[in-house]
């Protein structure tokens, strides 16, 4: 079963916004047994509109079109989808409830005729009711193909998603049970992962997949799979597996299918009864929002501090200004002394800090551009390590974080 993704909006092309509708749809299908065939962005154009939808039906069985579901004259989708399927528009009085009643209790204004029109639909279109906004979500059908039409605003389509379309998906498509699991490992890089376990990749069975997956300071390797039943799939899964981890265990950190380096920090700490701090000066903050753009942050997140100007190192955290004129606020000294104050500061069990020259200029340091040094404070001592991270301020940033949770990980792992 194979299903192609299609974005509606010039929004897109120009680069205004990102597509992470197509992302979050992928990964939704992918887990109940839908193979994406092709994502494609397209002009809220009627004869692209109709092109894209001609291809689709050719190679694909199920067909997820978000965007284009406005109000606004700009928005053609439905009108499209009338010419597609020979249909026509007609006035839909539930719908028109539905906006009524949405306005009445959130906008609190007068309901404009444009708003009106969300309940003109498709004669022949399966209505899908979207509980978080005005646009309907519409499913069709054609030559044992389905057309699915959302709106394009993520968390309406995701409330359409979860309440409409996969379990609708469900249960009109015997589906494979596909599987895929990510391993996540830090601190080494693809070529040497690829030639420490090729022999590994060489021996895999046909239907298993396996593909690298890097990024700033770590790589991400998938296995992939599926097959009708899901206990065969597992255990074959489970077989490769076995034979993979004591290949990459000293980098290995933990499937990604469990969440990232940092909610697997948070599970650890968490189970160990333990608490974190955070001081960062280069990363700016990016340390800290790793930890709180997850639920649950507050059980062992304590405190942070972003001391960015050398000055706010001395007043904030109570480093000693002798220590940084005699070492450089960019050295191995001052950010060990930073996750110390950080963590006495917080009375936390574990801090960790960041200072470095993220460039584009050398700033109060004199250290090249791309230094970087991480400050670790456990309950058994502190220590900092120094690092070379490159020259474009981004990466820089990027990739000093991830060596950040990689050296915490590996503290906290050892108790």
């Amino acid at each position: 079963m194979k299903a192609h993704i299609i974005t509606i909006g010039d929004e897109i092309l120009i680069g205004q916004i990102v597509d992470t509708n197509s992302a979050y749809i992928s990964k939704a299908l992918n887990a109940i047994g839908v193979a994406v065939y092709q994502i494609s962005s397209i002009q809220d154009d009627k004869d692209h509109i109709l092109e894209s939808f001609a291809f689709a039906k050719a190679n694909s069985d199920i067909i997820i079109i978000t965007g284009g579901l406005g109000p606004t004259k700009d928005d053609v989708t439905k009108s499209t989808f009338c010419e597609y399927f020979d249909d026509k528009l007609v006035f839909n009085q539930e719908v028109l409830d539905h906006v009524t009643h949405l306005f009445k209790k959130y906008v609190k204004k007068p309901l404009l005729d444009a708003n009106k029109t969300q309940a003109l639909v498709p004669s022949k279109a399966t209505i899908l009711k979207n509980h978080f906004g005005t646009a309907p979500g519409m499913w069709m059908e054609q030559d044992g193909k389905v057309f699915i039409s959302m709106p394009g605003v993520p968390h309406e389509m995701k409330g359409l998603m979860e309440h409409e379309v996969l379990p609708r998906l469900k249960e009109q498509f015997h589906l494979p049970y596909i599987l895929h699991k990510t391993l996540l490992t830090y601190g080494m890089g693809e070529s040497a992962i690829a030639q420490r376990i090729e022999t590994f990749e060489d021996e895999l069975p046909q239907d298993i997949k396996l593909a690298y997956l890097p990024s700033l300071g770590r790589v991400r390797i998938r296995l992939s799979t599926s097959g009708a039943l899901k206990e065969p799939v597992d255990a074959a899964m489970d077989i490769q597996l076995q034979k993979l981890l004591p290949l990459i265990e000293d980098v290995f950190v933990g499937y990604e299918e469990n969440g990232p380096l940092e909610v697997l920090i948070g599970e650890k700490l968490t189970a160990q009864g333990k608490t974190l701090s955070i001081a960062e000066s280069c990363t700016g903050g990016s340390v800290v929002q790793r930890f709180t753009s997850n639920a649950g942050a507050s059980g062992y997140l304590i405190g942070s501090a972003v001391t960015y100007a050398t000055d706010s190192k001395v007043k904030v955290l109570g480093v000693d200004k002798k220590l940084i004129d005699d070492n450089s606020v960019v050295s191995a000294q001052v950010a060990e002394a930073m996750a110390v104050q950080i963590q006495k500061m917080y009375h936390t069990d574990y801090a960790i800090a960041t200072t470095g020259n993220a460039g584009p200029t050398k700033g109060d340091s004199n250290v090249a551009v791309g230094t970087v040094y991480i400050g670790i404070a456990t309950p058994k001592g502190s220590t900092a390590h120094y690092f070379m991270m490159g020259n474009h301020r981004k990466r820089v940033i990027e990739k000093t974080v991830n060596k950040a949770l990689e050296l915490l990980h590996e503290e906290i792992s050892k108790n």
